[in-house]
């Protein structure tokens, strides 16, 4: 019996399946971080339901507005401030500072899994 070809197909399709588990598995985290951004930034019903949709929604609205030359990237975050301050239904400052609260928190858990795992930051 050949076990060539079905052991290629099933592996093409655990491949398949790993990458939708870690996209999925990524957007829970983003919309975590979020959704902490939010709430330092004092936005009232937070969930993380709709940090999700947040995440993707300005990462999506950003990536598309992101390739215009030299204004692109500035617009591509207002946009996703844009979008944070219309799912959370609040104003533009309380979106603008959930955004950089989310950066703040990101890189605090960085630097902090690198102290837990021992990576010198001097490589960074």
């Amino acid at each position: 019996m050949p076990m060539g070809p079905p052991i290629i197909s099933g592996l093409f399709a655990a491949m398949g399946f790993m990458a939708v588990l870690v996209i999925l598995i990524a957007l829970i985290i983003a919309g975590f971080f979020l959704m902490i951004g939010a709430k330092f930034a004092g936005i009232e019903d937070v969930t993380l339901g709709k940090s999700m949709i947040a995440v993707v929604g300005g990462g999506i609205l950003a990536l598309l507005i992101g390739w215009i030359p030299a204004i692109g990237w500035i617009l591509g975050i207002i946009a996703y401030i844009w979008v944070i301050k219309t799912v959370f239904n609040t104003d533009w400052g309380k979106a603008a500072i959930a955004w950089l609260m989310t950066i703040v928190v990101e890189i605090i858990v960085m630097f902090a899994f690198m102290v837990l795992l021992g990576i010198s930051v001097a490589l960074f």
